[in-house]
Formats: C-alpha cells, structure tokens, sequence
C-alpha cells in the first residue's frame, strides 16, 4: 500500500488527537461534576457527619439526630443533602423560647418537622416541601426543631402533645 507524505501526516494527526480529545472529554465530564457537586456544597458547609449527634426517643423509636446549636449550624440545617437514614434527623436547637420558622431553600429531600417545648413536648408538625422558600412557623413558641423524612411522624403515630425523650440542654 503506498502513502504519500501528507496522507501519512494526517493518519498520524488524527490517530493522535482521537485519544487526546477523548481525554479531554473524560476530564472536563470529571470536572464538571467537581463543579457540579462544589456548587451544591458551599466551601465551609459541614459534611453530615460533622455535627454532633445525640440519641433521642419518640416514644419507643431511637432517633439518631445530627444536632445544630450554633447559629451557623442551624443556617445550614439539612440543606445540600440527599437522603436520611430511616431514623436519621436533625436537632435544632435554640438559645430562647421563641417562634422559630423554617424553610427549605436548597434543602433536596421534603421534611416532616416537629416543634417542640424546652420539656421536649411536641407543639406543632408540619411537611415541608423540598426546595421552597415557604415558611413553615409553630403556632407555639419552643426551644427545639426536630427535622425527619416527609411522614416519618405520622408513620409511627407521633403527634402533638406526645415527648422527645433525651433532648440536649437548651443554649
């Protein structure tokens, strides 16, 4: 088989910028995921397993519960994550006996919550939808906010007027 000098160039040109190209490809698909997953967890946001924890009790379900105390702690509360073990949840937890609202910007997954009294007496739940920017309010004043799957409460029968045993002290 003859080949002239340019079409030998050429073959050799594309045998070498298919697999550069290629790389390229792969590498910006990596880095756009990178990006991708940069934006969703802001620089100095805490991972899920840098809260502190605490074991709490709803009657007899055990409640493993990343707890917020600091005011950045509650800002960033359960946004940018994507799932919750089956009794996963979040414990705010706040410095005076107030109305505390809630709302679920950036936060992915919906939420049931439950407001609660400095004795861990259940005031109010509500469902929250993921992603929205409406207030979610108590009709009472409360020192703690705990935060479960959408329906958790209702599926293990926990209402108002029920308690959440093991609560930390209030700030």
């Amino acid at each position: 088989m003859r080949f002239s000098l340019r079409s030998l160039i050429a073959r050799l040109a594309i045998a070498v910028a298919l697999p550069v190209a290629a790389l390229s490809a792969v590498s910006f698909a990596a880095m756009s995921a990178q990006d991708a997953y940069a934006q969703q967890m802001p620089q100095g946001a805490k991972q899920p397993g840098d809260f502190p924890r605490a074991k709490l009790t709803a009657g007899m379900f055990v409640i493993d519960a990343a707890v917020a105390a600091s005011d950045a702690d509650r800002e960033q509360g359960l946004m940018y994550r994507t799932q919750l073990a089956p009794n996963e949840g979040m414990l705010f937890v706040f410095g005076e006996n107030a109305v505390h609202c809630f709302w679920m910007k950036n936060t992915l997954i919906p939420l049931s919550i439950a407001f609660m009294r400095a004795d861990g007496t259940i005031t109010d739940i509500d469902e929250m939808q993921a992603e929205t920017t409406n207030n979610h309010c108590p009709k009472n004043n409360g020192v703690y906010a705990l935060e479960m799957s959408k329906g958790w409460f209702t599926s293990k029968g926990i209402k108002p007027g029920m308690k959440i045993q093991g609560l930390p002290a209030p700030q």
